[in-house]
């Protein structure tokens, strides 16, 4: 399908207008949480605070994407579905890691991606506190730029075996499910070399694509948490999906180097990791 103008989306195109929207809303993150936000005094409580920060981010970028491309729709966390007549759906989150963000942890990221057709086409995770931009367009590989500047391709690790896998996973605020994934993750730390839950599923599949991960699962995702992080940990060369044949979605999600997921899956599968 063709934009306003007439003329196909260029990917290229879609890429830079994520990366300016998602370091705007970076910046505007880090420079406007307060030092003392985890005892602050000055609000009902912390989460109002967070929540308008999450609110400003997805402000600010749903009026970038609508100054830069009107006519595409935008799925955001906070702000809901809005329709589009481009072709062109971006999938948002502003703020994903909310409570590492409340307590002042570095691991929380603003995730953009743009789907063509109902496909995933760019993604974007800004991660200000490392100072990392990590990004994919569908077939053209995955890169980080570093605090520094410099800028490498991601590469997902090599496979080891399952027991000298390192697997990142989350956990749901709701409390009977969280119970349920804390089950699995018990019977399932003697199979690994170690689990971690790191509370932000964009950075997680990141750190799969970039090799800091051998895999990572998480039941409850939705596809803003999903969209960007997925496509750049398959760029990087990983495998991704959900339950046996079926893509990654909120029943689960799952991302690991080929030999790890080829293990993995079918292990989460047997030990009711998704959800039902």
């Amino acid at each position: 399908m063709s934009d306003h103008t007439g003329h196909p989306p260029a990917p290229g195109e879609l890429l830079d207008i994520a990366l300016e929207a998602a370091a705007r809303a970076g910046r505007l993150l880090r420079g406007g949480r307060p030092d003392d936000l985890a005892v602050a005094a000055t609000k009902s409580s912390p989460i109002d605070v967070v929540t308008e920060m999450d609110l400003a981010a997805e402000k600010l970028i749903t009026d970038f994407l609508a100054e830069r491309r009107p006519d595409d729709a935008v799925l955001g966390e906070e702000g809901g579905d809005t329709a589009g007549t481009s072709g062109v759906r971006w999938v948002v989150d502003p703020l994903d890691g909310t409570v590492n963000y409340l307590y002042g942890l570095p691991n929380w990221a603003v995730s953009i991606a743009a789907e063509i057709d109902g496909r995933t086409a760019v993604g974007v995770v800004e991660i200000p506190m490392r100072g990392e931009t990590c990004w994919a367009v569908l077939g053209g590989g995955a890169l980080r730029r570093a605090a520094d500047g410099t800028t490498t391709p991601l590469r997902c690790r090599p496979s080891p075996p399952l027991d000298r896998a390192l697997i990142g996973t989350g956990f749901n605020y709701v409390t009977e499910v969280r119970v349920a994934q804390a089950e699995v993750a018990r019977r399932l730390i003697p199979r690994l070399r170690d689990i971690r839950r790191g509370g932000s599923a964009a950075i997680d599949l990141c750190d799969v694509a970039g090799g800091r991960l051998d895999g990572y699962y998480e039941r409850g995702l939705g596809a803003w948490d999903l969209a960007a992080g997925e496509l750049i940990a398959r760029e990087a060369g990983a495998l991704t999906g959900g339950r046996p044949g079926r893509p990654a979605d909120g029943d689960l999600a799952v991302a690991a180097s080929p030999g790890v997921f080829e293990l993995l899956q079918p292990l989460l599968e047997e030990l009711g990791a998704w959800h039902d």
